[in-house]
């Protein structure tokens, strides 16, 4: 293959070195049945098989996600799991062989009704700060070690109530980012309140589904939301704070007791 060449306004052209985001298909499988194939940078699959399970209902509890193998196969990654609880019966239902983009969220969705379910209501939670925000925001870059050599990963992130960021996981998908994320906290037993969810992605309704799924209560994202995404926040009764910026931040939903 050849090596990449960057060639100028100018016509100059010179020799470059680049890293390409890592991407392949991970198979998931639950109990032997394959579920679901995603585009994803194959890194901490442990986390995101286990954080896939949880926020797409699959699994109440980490408990219900045990025996993780993640095997490499010639073309490309599979993780397996047995999966426990009220989840095998969903599972059943609706198990199928499906390829989905990292952009992709209704993949696998058969009936509109589905987009529209009822969100588990957000905990009752205090106010998070905009300076805990600008203080996260000013240390994320750093920690962003994939995105700092592409340039091409998503990053999403738990942050304390005063800015320090807790864990963190990248991903070329904005959603298999913030599956990774809830599945390192529930694989380390680390509670998602109080503090606040931060994802460097576009704030579409699937970030915030994931975010109150996992039990956090606000959100932060440094993209604007849709429409749909504003609407589900403040149905479920999340905080969500949007187009973050080391010196701005847009309240867009202020669902905090006392906020």
């Amino acid at each position: 293959m050849s090596s990449p060449v960057a060639i100028g306004r100018d016509g100059s052209r010179r020799p470059t070195e680049r890293e390409w985001v890592p991407e392949a298909p991970v198979a998931l499988e639950f109990n032997g049945l394959a579920y679901a194939v995603m585009m994803a940078t194959p890194d901490a699959l442990e986390d995101f098989a286990t954080g896939f399970a949880l926020t797409e209902g699959l699994a109440s509890t980490p408990g219900d996600v045990t025996d993780l193998a993640v095997a490499e196969v010639e073309l490309g990654w599979i993780v397996r799991a047995t999966l426990s609880g009220l989840g095998i019966e969903k599972l059943t239902d609706r198990v199928r062989a499906r390829v989905a983009e990292s952009s992709c969220g209704l993949c696998g969705i058969e009936n509109l009704a589905e987009v529209a379910r009822p969100l588990p209501p957000v905990a009752a939670h205090a106010p998070i700060t905009a300076e805990a925000i600008f203080t996260a925001l000013g240390t994320l870059r750093d920690l962003q070690e994939l995105g700092r050599r592409t340039g091409a990963a998503h990053a999403a992130a738990f942050v304390a109530p005063d800015g320090q960021i807790i864990a963190l996981r990248e991903d070329v998908g904005r959603h298999n980012a913030m599956d990774k994320l809830v599945g390192a906290l529930a694989r380390s037993g680390t509670a998602p309140t109080p503090g606040f969810f931060l994802s460097t992605a576009r704030c579409s309704y699937e970030i915030v589904e994931k975010a109150v799924r996992a039990g956090a209560t606000s959100l932060v994202t440094v993209s604007l939301p849709t429409s749909l995404a504003v609407s589900r926040a403040k149905a479920a009764g999340l905080s969500l704070w949007v187009l973050a910026r080391e010196d701005s931040v847009i309240l867009a939903n202020d669902a905090a007791r006392g906020g």
